[in-house]
């Protein structure tokens, strides 16, 4: 995916097993990012991010959505743990994953495993791709976001 692109569409359930679908959100910015695993250190750290502006975001009409492969129950425990109050989406079968290419091979320790890659997406009201953020570090991947829309 590049900037440009139309964003695929994808319907996900999210942590209370409700269906979102991400064309529902056109008229709106839409912050799709993508992480590894709930409860994890960094991803950890970018929800709370995230949640710490999230006045911010929607003040600015921007609909904040996390995606991961955990399952809804997991989300349920992450988001309450967390107090996430943004729209956490499952993808056990990994298809907007794929859909926007970011299950991708990783390196631990020097062994190569398929993964998510830390990766947002900056979507326009008309769902185009304003802008593709690989790599984010999960510390400022929100402010950053701000800082430019």
């Amino acid at each position: 995916m590049k900037k440009g692109d139309i964003a695929p569409d994808f319907t996900l359930q999210d942590k209370d097993g409700k269906e979102f679908t991400l064309s529902s959100f056109r008229g709106r910015k839409v912050v799709l990012y993508f992480y590894p695993k709930d409860n994890t250190p960094g991803c950890t750290r970018q929800a709370v991010a995230f949640a710490e502006n999230f006045a911010e975001f929607e003040k600015r009409g921007m609909v904040v959505i996390g995606i991961s492969k955990d399952s809804v129950a997991s989300h349920v425990k992450f988001a309450e743990k967390y107090n996430l109050p943004f729209i956490l989406l499952s993808d056990p079968e990994l298809k907007a994953i794929q859909a926007y290419g970011v299950w991708q091979e990783k390196k631990l320790y020097g062994k190569p495993s398929m993964g998510v890659v830390r990766t947002t997406f900056i979507i326009g009201e008309d769902g185009t791709i304003l802008e593709v953020m690989p790599k984010v570090k999960p510390d400022t991947n929100a402010a950053d976001i701000l800082a430019k829309y």
